[in-house]
């Protein structure tokens, strides 16, 4: 048997365990996870075991250890990226009715204030704008677009440029990212997204995420210990990306290491409702235009993240937004 048959052949007791019915199937061990994560990014298991494998992983519910070891494999994978990150940034939602990506404006104040936040993602199945997009409306770009050199290199020059780098997953991983395209054939979603979420590609010591459905939160909860993650805050957020709505109170999770989890109860931060038609999303940045629930969505996305970094919260987050509109 060649390596190509034994890794299918290795690959098929996954899918059987997996499936076997009920009373006989059974998760995936992390260890098992994480080989059989390996045989997908090598593009050895038949397509027709891919499919069968991501919907069962999904029909069965995201179990924490499977999370955890698809994520290990997956980072195996990727390009060493030695870069000095505060944050890491995950954006792979795809809600239905999410607008301008105003996440991103706060992931750029957090970087211009001086904590180096990384951003990876696809916004491929987003009905909203996209992080590129939202960049080019900025005159910025993603850190591989069109710079001819390394992904590594690319993200370290615009991290030491404006403190934040943004890495579309194709140029971490092709293979992942035709994987996660796959929800395209299937009509689903699988668990490669939350994996998607975990797997900071820049070793940043403390991340933010949001998710679209709130069970996600604890399989992110479970899985961040068994990755050896430090910090880590999660959130159900507008169209499943780290974007607060301060017009309504919330809560994040917040897993420490050592310290477990922690819910945190977030007040709604104005009253004001988001205006009928989007203000232009380079103005608000620019300090040309100005939108109470805008802003207020702004400053409570970065408090997000100032918290996962343990570095203050909603009244350190108005101060830095308050001092950059004075600078600019």
């Amino acid at each position: 048997m060649n390596a190509h048959a034994a890794a299918q052949a290795r690959f098929a007791t996954y899918v059987a365990a997996l499936g076997r019915g009920p009373g006989r199937s059974r998760a995936l061990t992390q260890a098992e996870a994480d080989d059989a994560m390996d045989v997908l990014l090598q593009d050895l298991a038949d397509p027709v075991q891919v499919g069968a494998f991501l919907m069962l992983l999904r029909y069965r519910g995201e179990d924490a250890a499977e999370i955890a070891g698809l994520v290990q494999a997956t980072r195996r994978h990727l390009p060493p990226l030695a870069l000095p990150v505060a944050l890491d940034w995950p954006s792979y939602g795809a809600g239905r009715s999410r607008g301008a990506p105003w996440f991103l404006l706060a992931a750029l104040a957090l970087g211009q204030a001086g904590y180096a936040v990384l951003m990876h993602g696809t916004n491929e199945f987003s009905a909203g704008a996209s992080v590129a997009e939202g960049l080019a409306r900025l005159g910025l770009r993603s850190a591989r677009d069109g710079t001819g050199v390394g992904a590594g290199a690319a993200a370290a020059a615009d991290l030491a440029a404006r403190g934040f780098a943004y890495l579309a997953i194709e140029d971490l991983c092709t293979r992942f990212a035709a994987l996660l395209g796959l929800r395209r054939l299937l009509g689903l979603r699988s668990p490669l997204n939350t994996a998607a979420r975990l797997l900071n590609p820049g070793g940043a010591p403390a991340g933010v995420d949001g998710v679209f459905h709130p069970p996600y939160i604890d399989v992110h909860m479970r899985a961040a210990p068994l990755l050896g993650m430090q910090r880590l805050l999660v959130l159900k957020g507008g169209g499943g990306e780290a974007e607060r709505n301060p017009a309504k109170p919330a809560v994040a999770s917040l897993f420490t290491a050592g310290g477990g989890r922690t819910d945190i109860d977030l007040a709604a931060l104005t009253a004001a409702a988001m205006p009928a038609a989007e203000p232009d999303l380079a103005a608000i940045w620019r300090g040309t235009a100005h939108d109470a629930a805008v802003e207020a969505r702004i400053v409570g996305t970065m408090a997000l993240g100032l918290r996962a970094m343990a570095a203050g919260g909603d009244a350190e987050a108005y101060a830095l937004w308050e001092k950059r509109r004075a600078d600019v």
